[in-house]
């Protein structure tokens, strides 16, 4: 446990580097260019990159030892932030105002691979609590992990808007640099009981098709993929517009600290896990939370009210944790240790590939259906008279509407009968499906 609490503190210290750079470089988008296109350009290349590349991140991590791509994942980041603070500092400030300049997209793509390079870590933290955890305590160790991303979003949160706002890029960069030097190095000293990699030789190193198989022979794995990829793309809805609504009922600067806030929750839910576990069956904890975050996004636009709205996020990031951690949990014991990387990669690719779609696509839907439906459309005389009407009524409609669909299918996934067989394989206690993995899939064959 003493090795992964460290572990979990150099999480902190690298998550909260890479996320401050990559919020930093939003908010520096957005008041250098004025251009909203441009930012959710950037935001659309950073969620397409992290879908791209989790598979082969899985791979990575499956075929060598965890501290060293943690190091590696570390050494590739700050070797890009520094790269990039001394491209920032040599260029004019007029470079970075202009949106269609070749040398601010070069800077703009030179931190996102930086930052997206951390990804290989959280990969690979999963897969360290199967090696470092007992098989009863890794839901709670799956609580702790959600908890220290809860601290790093919260200190992230507090400081990149600072940052940028005294110095541009620059002092971002300097912490960049400096905290994750500190962060390599501890880890390069931190010694990790990994015996041997865990992997079989006769695969290829990028792994799609075995992967695949694995999948497809763990009852119900497949289907708690692709579900979990359906609430990531219902998830889009508040990435896409959750601002946009705060901003109608507050200032920015109340905005910004209230989102800090509310990041608690992330906290709070972790430690609820740590205390407390997820129960005999994390499937059921997961679908209770799923619930739970349905019902409360139905209901916490209901009313133009920035309490309702806080509260409702506040309990809504506090049951996030909750549905990774019982994913985590179960991947870490249906799945063979061999093959953990690449499944999470894997899931990783799948489930956040859903999100660029619908934060692309529910802008438009916004603007051309739900606003003027609650602003001069039939909305106003069907429900305007107690949901009310306006711009950001409209925008309430698509939170609640992606409520009640969210909530539809999350009580039809846990009615159906893949579930059952997922349940089931879990509480039997079944984990080594490699052998039957292998049926399914064939290697190719290498030239003699």
């Amino acid at each position: 446990m003493k090795t992964f609490y460290q572990i979990l503190a150099n999480s902190v210290l690298s998550n909260v580097t890479n996320m401050t750079v990559w919020f930093a470089l939003i908010f520096f988008m957005y008041l250098e260019t004025r251009s909203v296109t441009a930012t959710s350009v950037v935001s659309g290349i950073y969620l397409a990159l992290t879908a791209t590349l989790g598979i082969w991140f899985g791979s990575l991590v499956d075929h060598n030892k965890k501290k060293n791509v943690m190091i590696l994942s570390g050494v590739i980041s700050l070797i890009i932030y520094s790269i990039g603070f001394v491209l920032y500092i040599s260029m004019p400030a007029e470079t970075w105002k202009d949106p269609t300049s070749v040398m601010l997209w070069v800077f703009v793509l030179l931190l996102l691979i930086g930052v997206i390079a951390g990804n290989i870590r959280g990969i690979a933290v999963p897969t360290l609590v199967t090696i470092l955890i007992p098989e009863e305590g890794r839901a709670k160790a799956n609580g702790l992990t959600g908890t220290a991303f809860g601290i790093a979003f919260l200190i992230c949160s507090a400081i990149s808007g600072l940052l940028v706002g005294a110095g541009g890029m620059y002092y971002v960069l300097m912490l960049g640099i400096g905290t994750m030097i500190l962060s390599t190095l501890h880890m390069w000293f931190l010694t990790i009981p990994e015996k041997q990699i865990v992997h079989l030789e006769s695969q290829p190193k990028v792994d799609l098709r075995g992967t695949y198989a694995v999948v497809a022979a763990i009852p119900g794995l497949m289907a708690l993929i692709l579900f979990s990829t359906i609430n990531n793309f219902l998830g889009g809805t508040f990435m896409g517009l959750m601002d946009a609504y705060g901003l109608s009922l507050v200032s920015v600067e109340v905005w910004g600290l209230l989102f800090a806030v509310i990041s608690c929750g992330f906290i709070i839910g972790g430690l609820v896990i740590a205390k407390y576990g997820l129960g005999k069956n994390p499937l059921r904890a997961m679908f209770a939370a799923n619930i739970i975050i349905w019902i409360i996004s139905a209901l916490f636009t209901i009313q133009p009210s920035i309490i309702l709205l806080s509260v409702g996020m506040l309990i809504y990031i506090s049951v996030v944790p909750f549905i990774e951690a019982a994913e985590q949990t179960i991947l870490q014991k249906v799945v063979p240790h061999e093959r953990q990387g690449r499944v999470f990669g894997f899931a990783q690719s799948v489930e956040q590939s859903a999100a660029p779609l619908t934060t692309f696509l529910i802008g438009p839907i916004a603007e051309t259906f739900f606003i003027p439906f609650m602003t001069t459309g039939y909305g106003v005389g069907l429900i305007g008279g107690w949901f009310g009407t306006g711009a950001d009524r409209g925008i309430a409609l698509v939170f609640t509407v992606t409520g009640i669909i969210g909530l539809i299918l999350t009580v039809i996934a846990m009615n159906s009968k893949y579930y059952k067989l997922l349940s089931d394989r879990y509480m039997n206690g079944a984990s080594d499906l490699l052998p039957e993995a292998e049926l399914a899939y064939t290697p190719p064959r290498t030239a003699a």
